[in-house]
């Protein structure tokens, strides 16, 4: 617990880090990384470049400030943060690093007015959470049966063009076994070495198909810019990597999941973009061990030559007779794959299936705007904020915290 000394300190706070903690936070991955660049490895250097990953810090420590006497608004943020830093790999050891630049960044940016006295409160809340992250990650690693860091090496089994701009990976232990257990949902991390070893990078993908398949699959869309750090493994997965190739892969790991038979109630799925590949899973893994419950699918994408996996939603709708299926795009432009429910604009599912928002599960997943597009009016609907769960590629912003 916050100790009274510190609290009025972090309490004040919160006005400064609206204000200043996108230059904290750009301060502080600016320095650690100078002064620690093997740390480069545990970041997604795409959302370096484009600022997203300092937004998303700075949104977590005012989050963090202006929640810190509300453990149960945070706990689904730690869990979440847990499951992230897990897949990476984070150890014990990087918490001392991030604290000192951590704390270095607000004294930097804030100057004279970064008091001792402040500087010793976020130092004090700083270890708070630090320590709850190492516990929980500590859990993690031992019921996931790994350590940190840990890669396997899988085969690429089959590797299949979703569409022009999205390709499926099937990836198999060596000797042809499935490399795990996994819930619906989940993400694995990939890890690419370039310049001839010396640097590395993780990147994480959701695993896109049942769980009751005999293997992992992932399913990658093609970035538009490879001279962009964001595209370079994406795009090596499309244009390099080859049936038979061995990938260095970690078990799977993320919050945002589906119990396929907890319940019988409606079940809606609503994705945009690349987005659909956690909602394949969790309805393909519907499909395969509780086919009679009632899903509704929605996907919005630019156009139907942007639609993938056109042949796992047709076979979903041949096997689940409860399924309604809608297509959102921008332009109707090319064949709509028979799959039916094909809509243009953007999506609304308020009006369209109005029954079952009174009692389904909703689980989303795209944009990070369309997320927000798509909360705001399930709620205006009065929808209960806790049935829908999302998962938004990319650092979350925690906007509905802020």
């Amino acid at each position: 617990m916050l100790s009274a000394t510190a609290r009025p300190y972090i309490e004040a706070s919160v006005p400064v880090l609206r204000e200043h903690g996108l230059t904290i936070t750009k301060a502080f991955y600016q320095n650690m990384l100078g002064s620690h660049p093997e740390l480069q490895n545990l970041f997604n250097m795409g959302n370096q470049a484009s600022g997203v990953q300092q937004q998303s810090l700075a949104s977590a420590v005012f989050a963090y400030a202006a929640n810190i006497d509300n453990p149960a608004a945070l706990a689904p943020v730690v869990k979440r943060i847990v499951h992230k830093h897990a897949a990476v790999g984070i150890k014990p050891e990087h918490y001392p690093i991030v604290g000192e630049h951590l704390l270095g960044a607000i004294k930097q940016v804030l100057g004279d007015a970064a008091t001792d006295e402040l500087l010793a409160a976020w130092g004090e809340a700083y270890w708070l959470l630090a320590n709850l992250l190492i516990e929980e990650e500590k859990t993690l690693y031992a019921t996931t049966a790994t350590t940190a860091g840990a890669l396997m090496p899988l085969k690429v089994a089959r590797k299949v063009f979703e569409s022009e701009h999205i390709v499926s990976i099937y990836l198999q232990h060596p000797d042809g076994r499935k490399p795990g257990d996994f819930l619906p949902g989940q993400y694995v991390s990939v890890e690419m070495q370039f310049d001839e070893g010396r640097s590395k990078q993780l990147r994480q993908y959701s695993l896109s198909d049942s769980t009751a398949a005999p293997w992992w699959r992932i399913s990658i869309k093609r970035e538009q810019d490879a001279g962009k750090p964001q595209g370079r493994l994406s795009n090596w997965l499309h244009d390099e990597v080859e049936v038979g190739d061995l990938l260095q892969v970690t078990p799977a790991f993320g919050d945002f999941v589906l119990d396929p038979v907890a319940s019988e109630q409606p079940l809606i799925l609503l994705s945009a973009g690349i987005g659909i590949t956690p909602m394949l899973s969790m309805l393909n893994t519907v499909r395969d061990l509780a086919p009679q419950r009632p899903v509704f699918f929605a996907h919005a994408a630019r156009s139907p030559a942007w639609q993938s996996h056109a042949l796992d939603l047709q076979e979903a709708k041949s096997r689940m007779s409860s399924l309604s299926t809608a297509l959102f795009y921008e332009t109707l432009e090319g064949a709509h794959g028979g799959i039916g429910g094909v809509h243009q604009g953007l999506m609304d599912i308020t009006t369209l299936w109005p029954q079952a928002l009174k009692t389904a599960d909703i689980y989303m997943c795209g944009p990070l705007g369309f997320m927000q597009a798509q909360r705001s009016q399930l709620l205006d609907a009065g929808v209960d904020p806790q049935r829908i769960h999302r998962e938004v590629f990319g650092p979350d912003l925690l906007d509905h915290l802020l």
